[in-house]
């Protein structure tokens, strides 16, 4: 063989090793497994290689067409993974270790970061804020349901992951934990109130443990399925109501003797869960909703006191960065929280349209999935 088609070889290795599997948005009603090149990362940036991932509701509402986003799009913002490469501004970190990022990856420097509000980030716009800026992973770049995944602002964003924790362990980290918890710290939930979480899917199911740890004593969980039940008792909930053989608004005032709960947290993006935690709210509660909602919500007078009730209505989009990353795995290593019982159902990056169709018709008990290589 000759010089020349000795180095022609070479380069169409070196352009197949370039590429990669990820999971493609090409138009609503299909994400498909496809190749395309590896990022290439700049001087703030790393390239980590994904060693596990999920699908998220969210990925399910981009599937749908009811969230748009860009066609050929990696979906996707749950990493675990190993640094593969770093940008030659990165510091405190080593190529090999072992890391997990934020579903929010904030820029750290702009007006909305340093004023705390680290999803709402806008280092390129003029006043430093922009609705959902923060969340850019299968959004506005590239996600994380591929072999390798470009984390932008790697310094903010990569959190090493302590040695004794698997990834299954803090999976749940960059999107459940952080956005469940973050429905009961931005819910205001005190020691000995009274909280009830509307939905068991992952997120609710991490609610419920974030009120029980933030210091509530009696959480109602509402929930027909009765797996997700079972989950929901193991992560803190203290009564079940079954909202498909009772009405939960009924329920929950049986329940509290009429008084109504301190906090409600609306944990499933519907218009019925939404005022049905508005109506079993105390005077002065709060409503904490996050519900990812695909049409316009309306608020029932009744319940709404005519706006003079003192009820506090509270959206909430999860925060990111490292120190959100190291906080969340804190939990996890304490025993405080053991989210592995939410994986229910494994697959390989190569199966992930058949890990999509069971998610997206929640067949088999499904919780969440996770993908690995």
């Amino acid at each position: 063989m000759n010089g020349q088609a000795e180095t022609r070889i070479t380069e169409r290795n070196r352009a197949r090793a370039a590429r990669m599997k990820a999971a493609i948005f090409v138009e609503p009603g299909r994400i498909v497994l496809d190749e395309k090149p590896v990022p290439e990362i700049g001087p703030l940036d790393a390239l980590i290689r994904i060693t596990t991932t999920t699908i998220c509701g969210t990925d399910i509402h981009i599937l749908k067409g009811e969230y748009p986003v860009a066609r050929g799009l990696t979906i996707g913002h749950e990493p675990v993974g190993i640094i593969e490469r770093l940008g030659s501004a990165v510091q405190g970190f080593q190529e090999g270790q072992r890391v997990v990022a934020g579903a929010i990856t904030p820029s750290g420097h702009s007006a909305a970061c340093l004023c705390g509000c680290l999803s709402q980030d806008g280092p390129d716009t003029k006043y430093g804020f922009k609705p959902m800026g923060g969340w850019r992973f299968g959004n506005t770049i590239d996600g994380s349901q591929a072999e390798y995944l470009l984390v932008p602002d790697a310094m903010t964003n990569l959190a090493p992951v302590p040695d004794d924790l698997s990834d299954e362990q803090v999976l749940m980290c960059p999107d459940i934990m952080s956005t469940g918890f973050s429905w009961a710290e931005s819910g205001g939930v005190r020691i000995g109130d009274t909280v009830a979480v509307f939905a068991q899917g992952p997120i609710g199911l991490c609610a419920t443990a974030g009120a029980r740890l933030m210091g509530a004593t009696r959480i109602i969980a509402v929930e027909c399925v009765p797996e997700r039940q079972q989950v929901a008792r193991s992560m803190g909930a203290d009564e079940i109501v079954d909202f498909s053989k009772e009405d939960p608004v009924d329920a929950i005032l049986r329940i509290t003797d009429g008084r109504g709960v301190d906090v409600a947290i609306e944990a499933l993006g519907r218009q019925s869960t939404f005022e049905a935690a508005l109506r079993v709210l105390r005077p002065g509660g709060t409503l904490a909703s996050l519900g990812v909602y695909s049409e316009d919500l309306r608020i029932p007078l009744g319940p709404f006191v005519a706006g003079l009730g003192n009820h506090t209505i509270v959206t909430t989009l999860c925060p990111g960065g490292k120190e959100r990353m190291r906080r969340l795995m804190s939990v996890v290593a304490s025993g405080r929280i053991d989210a592995r019982a939410l994986v229910t159902h494994r697959f390989r990056l190569e199966a992930i349209e058949e890990a999509y169709d069971l998610f997206a018709h929640q067949r088999d008990g499904v919780l969440k999935v996770a993908i690995t290589p």
